[in-house]
């Protein structure tokens, strides 16, 4: 087994690279050998598997992915972590360097790895996170799984399924890629810094996407309209994209959803309909990016 890293450990290591955990990028390092085994067990990693890890930090989880045997790509943001990284598992776990790559870059801004990913897994930065899964599961069609860690609250968003009190933007631009679930939640006194929010794991599995014609940005626009005003029925709220009240109107009737209906009532398919039946009738369907209100 990996020589893993603990609370010493960590700290240890922090001081001799001259750094400390910073707000600017959001972190909060692991420091619990037994989280982070948890979260590869979860995450199902097998030998041979090529996971993406974004933030991997000061290498808690990176070393446990290895540890299971998979090939990692690490994306790191901060360059002292980035340059770092590579020694780290060199010295804990030396059998296993070979198996890792480390890229120093914005994970919204990747748009190609060494090898395409079968997971991402992740303790992910709580400000970034939603628009990071989407980019990722977007950008890499073959990702078959998604297991991160993030803050309760966002979990709690992803997760939600249509009609309840956190269903959303995240949770309905999820349901486009995948099935999702909670898969537990998280200590806080695992991190470095302790962050004052709780945090939680969310398990997405790739499953079809919708069967539609209309297009995944055609979709997401119209699942961004539909939030954007939250007490609004879908007659007010989709009216600017359709270019009237009356459109709007006549778009919902056509594929049989009632124009009072508000957007937290409706799963995946039913905004997949309804992009439809924009196009259909000319509406100005506008590009839904994905990276939106989280």
């Amino acid at each position: 087994m990996a020589d893993l890293l603990g609370p010493s450990e960590i700290r240890s290591l922090a001081e001799s690279l001259g750094t400390a955990p910073t707000k600017k990028w959001g972190q909060n390092f692991v420091v619990d050998a037994g989280t982070v085994r948890r979260i590869v067990r979860i995450a199902g990693v097998q030998p041979g598997d090529h996971v993406v890890e974004v933030g991997p930090g000061l290498g808690s989880l990176t070393l446990a992915l290895l540890e299971a045997g998979a090939r990692v790509t690490a994306v790191e943001i901060d360059p002292i972590l980035a340059a770092a990284l590579p020694d780290t598992v060199a010295s804990h776990a030396p059998e296993a360097a070979e198996r890792l790559t480390v890229i120093h870059q914005d994970a919204l801004r990747v748009t190609e790895l060494p090898t395409s990913p079968d997971a991402l897994v992740a303790n992910l930065p709580y400000n970034v996170s939603v628009p990071v899964i989407l980019h990722f599961l977007e950008t890499f069609p073959a990702l078959a799984k998604v297991l991160v860690m993030v803050q309760a609250e966002v979990a709690d968003r992803i997760a939600a399924p249509p009609g309840s009190r956190t269903y959303g933007i995240p949770s309905a631009k999820a349901a486009w890629y995948t099935a999702t679930r909670r898969a537990g939640d998280v200590g806080r006194a695992v991190f470095w810094p302790v962050p004052r929010v709780d945090s939680a794991l969310v398990l997405m599995e790739r499953r079809e996407q919708p069967t539609t014609t209309a297009s995944r940005k055609e979709v997401f626009a119209v699942i961004d309209a539909a939030f954007a005003q939250r007490r609004k029925g879908l007659r007010g709220a989709l009216s600017g994209l359709a270019g009237s009240g009356a459109a709007a109107e006549a778009a919902l009737l056509s594929v049989g959803i009632p124009p009072l209906t508000r957007g937290e009532q409706l799963g995946i398919e039913d905004f997949a309909r309804i992009a439809e039946a924009l196009a259909a009738s000319g509406g100005a369907v506008a590009d839904g990016s994905g990276t939106l209100q989280a």
